[in-house]
């Protein structure tokens, strides 16, 4: 029986060969009809006998082309009107936007395969691409995604291209970024100065100079990158002093597996994720020894390490370089640069040469950052590869911003079952910074068509991105604790509701009496929460100076545990800090100056750390706590004496005893890598026996884990564990990071729980309340 169908499909189905898959499909189906974009997604009538009808939608449920993510498929009978093909319709736009934009994605096997032979027309061109792969979100303007609406619309193809482009039976079949080296974007080499360099091979000269020890800014994807080789110790060095980054880790780039082996160990899940279309950065155990300038990674055992993922990339590592370091193009606290004249402005005076091409960068989005743990990928940063696919809601959400966190900050905008989280943004720490942010909100809201109607913010009165939420007009305001919103963030990604045994362990975060929480076990369900459990109060010397100082930290936590005795401990902190230093900051905490009171668990790291001689200042956020944990050892002995105390209904954990026990085990000869695993063992025992105790009082056996402490993969692992075998649910974060990252979801999940539960009065979460189960 013949019959006509209307087809409309929604989810990332725009920019990933849909439209040419469908296309080819209905012509094996012998179907006639039509596929086009619109704003809403694909659409699709197909006509022909049924039984064709039914191969054609199961073959579009089953196999749909790897990139594409189908969320829903809506089917309707219409008349027939007797067509007699099928084709491909021009785009439209419709009223609501609801289509889903496809992130970038690395060169795919058959373009690579073309860039390196001699014989084909786009050899050693560095922006061949086709519908499998290429540029997607970060030349995006708009939906649908076509070639006007996109970076591209300034190169107009030449007949061979726009012979792939309709040509049903190519690969670049409606290939939206399709271009040659006689229609499409160049490459170009120039001094720090805007010199242009004549070369017929700009790519070619630049490797000579990485060889000779220059730093390069080579313009990619979502941005610059800052480029040296990184076997050369000087050049590497020179890059630190000229970007004024002491000892925060760079990542490396190496052209496939086999080079990394050389410095790096790499299990087949690592391998994998490598070689997968996202090719994020991913934190790899160092080989001892290894080529590697030491300066690339100071003081970790870890090198971040990514494969290319754009044809220059590999054009740049087809040589006899081991890896070359490639760190965000842009200068200390700033966003990445993105456009070309900025590159000469702010990257002039750190590279000696600018290696650009004329494809305007629309979106900024830096390299995502992963590790694996416990055999999962946990996402320290979420941004190229990942973004904008959204966070896919297990009911519908109404249309809200959520402003995230100061510290790595993202944002979300939430609509029907979709939760778009934005690619990493950074630190709001400046001018420059926040008009990122705020571009970055407008640009979400016009690709996905959102208009808000309610904006939640983080608590903490000064944070930039909670200062633009509450300036805002016409919009439900809702103010997020952040612990809270941690925890939520894990919940929603995980689809789970509550109420949950929450462990929010991060550096800062505004509690609801005011002081600074970090080590929080909290009662939660997305609209509410109640605190059962700290770790108890110590000073904070000189507020946010204690997190780039921790030795400050250690001088709290140590005056804390043997008050005035400290002076007679044998510990490296009294003489590598200036003892009047010490006694200043003892005056401080006596007397209450400037010393706001602290529950982190992230402080308590920062103080182990420098108890032990590992670190006293931190150039870059959680060093001394990644330090320590870089520095375990794995022994025998048991855990730290530890306990919690109950007290007017909340469970008190104290510090001292911990603090004893590390200084103590020093002291008698123990080695900092045996008492770092101590440390952390007693963390794991601690809150395991914690979680135990608190199910049996409130009947929940559902733990989240969330928040920057998370990253510590000996953490998230042995607690993970524990608690395993102790029969709990434990969930822990895969689709977001755990770090402030995460923060705007888990924001986004408690504004709408909270306006969809009391739409009729006013709400603030600015205070806990008493959760009932």
């Amino acid at each position: 029986m013949v019959r006509r169908m209307k087809i409309s499909i929604q989810g990332t189905v725009q920019g990933i060969g849909f439209r040419p898959f469908v296309f080819n499909l209905a012509r094996r189906n012998h179907l006639n009809g039509y596929v086009t974009n619109t704003s809403e997604g694909v659409e699709i009538e197909v006509e022909g006998e049924s039984d064709g009808i039914e191969l054609f939608l199961n073959a579009i449920e089953q196999s749909p082309p790897p990139l594409a993510h189908i969320t829903d498929i809506i089917r309707t009978p219409i008349p027939l009107i007797q067509e007699e093909k099928f084709v491909i319709r021009q785009s439209r736009a419709h009223e609501q936007k609801i289509a889903l934009i496809p992130p970038d994605v690395s060169i795919c096997k058959e373009c690579l395969r073309e860039l390196r032979d001699p014989a084909d027309r786009r050899y050693r061109y560095p922006f061949i691409n086709c519908v499998n792969c290429g540029p997607r979100f970060t030349i995006i303007e708009d939906i649908p995604y076509d070639r006007p609406n996109t970076s591209m619309q300034a190169f107009l193809m030449c007949a061979d291209c726009l012979a792939e482009y309709y040509d049903p039976d190519d690969r670049r079949f409606h290939a939206q970024p399709n271009a040659c080296p006689v229609c499409g974007p160049q490459v170009s080499l120039y001094d720090n100065r805007g010199t242009r360099l004549l070369t017929d091979e700009p790519i070619v000269d630049a490797i000579e100079l990485l060889k000779r020890g220059a730093i390069l800014a080579v313009k990619g994807l979502g941005g610059f990158h800052l480029a040296v080789d990184a076997e050369n110790d000087a050049a590497v060095k020179s890059l630190r002093h000229r970007k004024h980054r002491e000892d925060k880790p760079f990542a490396l780039m190496s052209l496939d597996v086999d080079r990394i082996r050389r410095y790096a160990h790499v299990d087949r899940g690592e391998a994998s994720l490598l070689m997968s279309p996202v090719r994020p950065i991913i934190l790899l155990d160092k080989k001892e020894p290894n080529s590697i300038s030491a300066a690339v990674s100071p003081g970790l055992r870890t090198f971040g390490v990514m494969l290319p993922y754009t044809p220059l990339h590999y054009l740049l590592l087809e040589s006899d370089l081991l890896a070359l370091v490639m760190t965000s193009g842009n200068r200390s606290k700033e966003p990445l640069v993105v456009s070309n004249a900025y590159a000469f402005k702010r990257l002039g005076t750190i590279a000696d040469y600018i290696l650009l091409h004329n494809r305007d960068i629309r979106v900024r989005a830096d390299d995502s950052i992963v590790r694996r743990i416990g055999g999962q990928t946990r996402l320290i940063r979420r941004s190229r590869g990942y973004v904008p696919t959204p966070i896919f809601l297990t009911r519908s959400f109404p249309q809200i911003l959520a402003c995230g966190a100061e510290t790595a900050n993202t944002i979300c905008l939430t609509k029907g079952k979709n939760a778009f989280v934005s690619q990493h943004i950074g630190d709001l720490e400046n001018l420059e910074s926040l008009i990122f942010f705020e571009k970055t909100i407008e640009h979400f809201k016009r690709l996905f068509d959102i208009w808000p109607e309610v904006v939640t913010y983080d608590l903490h009165p000064d944070y930039l991105s909670s200062r633009y939420a509450r300036q805002l007009k016409s919009v439900r305001l809702i103010g997020v604790q952040h612990h809270h919103a941690h925890i939520a963030s894990c919940m929603t990604e995980n689809g789970i509701e509550g109420p949950v045994i929450g462990l929010a362990f991060d550096g800062t975060g505004y509690g609801t009496d005011g002081r600074i929480w970090g080590g929080e076990v909290l009662l939660t369900r997305p609209d509410r929460f109640r605190r059962l459990a700290h770790l108890e109060y110590v000073p904070m010397p000189g507020g946010a100076a204690a997190v780039k100082e921790p030795w400050r930290m250690a001088v709290s936590y140590l005056l804390h545990a043997y008050g005035d005795d400290l002076w007679k401990l044998n510990l490296p902190i009294f003489t590598a800090i200036d003892k009047n230093k010490i006694r200043t900051v003892l005056d401080m905490i006596k007397r209450g100056v400037n010393c706001p009171q602290t529950s982190s668990l992230g402080r308590l790291f920062d103080g182990v750390s420098t108890i032990l001689g590992i670190r006293y200042r931190s150039s870059y956020e959680g060093q001394a706590a990644v330090e320590l944990e870089m520095a375990m050892d794995a022994v025998a002995k048991g855990p730290f004496a530890h306990s919690f105390v109950k007290e007017n209904g909340l469970y008190r954990i104290p510090v001292k005893p911990i603090i004893r026990g590390v200084a103590d085990d020093f002291m008698s000869g123990q080695g900092a890598g045996n008492i770092s695993y101590r440390f952390h063992m007693t963390l794991i025992h601690l809150f395991s026996d914690l979680c135990e105790t608190l199910r049996q009082e409130t009947g929940i056996n559902q733990v989240v884990l969330s928040g920057g402490v998370f990253q510590n993969a000996v953490m998230l692992e042995g607690l993970e564990n524990s608690l395993n075998n102790r029969g709990f649910r434990v969930f822990s974060h895969t689709k977001v990071p755990c770090n402030d990252g995460g923060i705007s979801l888990g924001q986004a999940a408690v504004a709408e729980a909270s306006f969809t539960l009391r739409k009729d009065s006013h709400v603030s979460c600015s205070s806990h309340e008493n959760l009932k189960n």
